[in-house]
């Protein structure tokens, strides 16, 4: 009897470390955010004490509270955003400052400097922060250390009698979410496309200014892909443009629009950044 008990104590634990090998493939704790607070228990064999860790904010290692802009387009790699002053990748906490809402993600570096805010953000970090395609909400990122304490075990816990063997557990790796939004990253900002891209429709943002002439026209034209290409420039320059089709005299058109702006201010400035761009044409209007 003593021969087969420990026959099934020890396939247990066999079992227990290939379960626990194969849970450790499949989320690094870099990128694991969690419901509880950011407290995760470890618990360790043998030992009459178990280490939580907890999420702590870390300012001295990043922290950086400015502006950052979602340019419409979906990007791989789930939650994370990128700034020119990132040394390493980074766990941070990402803050929105209008609305209070904040999201765990990663903290990447922009090797490239572009016109507008200097936080790219990922379409699932913008979706988690309620921010508007093409609008910069004000954002503050602070990086995430984990902070361990040792937590005295459970006196209720009752010891486990008798443990029949486990059923066998295949070990596989799974991708790596960091390399996956790292890659994503270096696409988004790396060469340019070999060819025209295809139509993309930028999602409508929901205007919220008070402005009678929100809009900047860019031009009209009578070749669709001329009209698409001007677009693409805009959104490589870091803006959200928009295609829109008309007809006049039997004739069809395609304009292209920015915007919308939510102040006098920031219309003149993007204006003026539009017409460093070769469009002096361009002008204010309603939609």
């Amino acid at each position: 009897m003593v021969f087969r008990t420990s026959w099934h104590v020890a396939a247990v634990l066999s079992g227990a470390v290939l379960l626990s090998a194969c849970e450790d493939g499949q989320m690094p704790s870099f990128l694991q955010s969690r419901d509880d607070g950011g407290a995760q228990s470890t618990p360790r064999p043998g030992a009459s004490t178990r280490v939580v860790e907890r999420d702590v904010e870390a300012p001295e290692v990043f922290q950086i509270s400015e502006t950052g802009l979602w340019d419409g387009r979906p990007s791989l790699g789930g939650v994370w955003v990128a700034h020119p002053d990132a040394k390493d990748p980074e766990r941070v906490i990402i803050r929105n400052e209008a609305n209070d809402k904040f999201v765990i993600g990663a903290l990447f570096r922009r090797e490239r400097a572009q016109p507008g805010p200097r936080f790219q953000v990922s379409s699932d970090a913008a979706d988690a922060l309620g921010m508007l395609a093409g609008s910069p909400a004000n954002l503050n990122v602070t990086a995430l250390r984990k902070e361990t304490v040792p937590q005295a075990p459970d006196p209720s816990a009752a010891p486990t009698e008798d443990l029949d063997a486990p059923e066998e557990i295949e070990a596989a790796s799974l991708d790596d979410p960091i390399a996956a939004a790292a890659a994503a990253l270096d696409k988004a900002e790396g060469a340019a496309p070999a060819a025209t891209p295809a139509p993309v429709a930028a999602p409508a943002p929901k205007p919220t200014s008070t402005l009678t002439k929100p809009f900047i026209q860019i031009g009209i034209f009578s070749v669709e892909s001329n009209a698409r290409n001007t677009a693409e420039s805009m959104r490589r320059a870091g803006m959200v443009p928009t295609v829109k089709p008309g007809n006049s005299s039997g004739k069809a058109f395609w304009r292209v629009i920015v915007g919308p702006t939510t102040s006098s201010a920031e219309r003149a400035s993007l204006l003026k950044k539009i017409k460093e761009l070769g469009f002096s044409d361009a002008y204010f209007v309603t939609n």
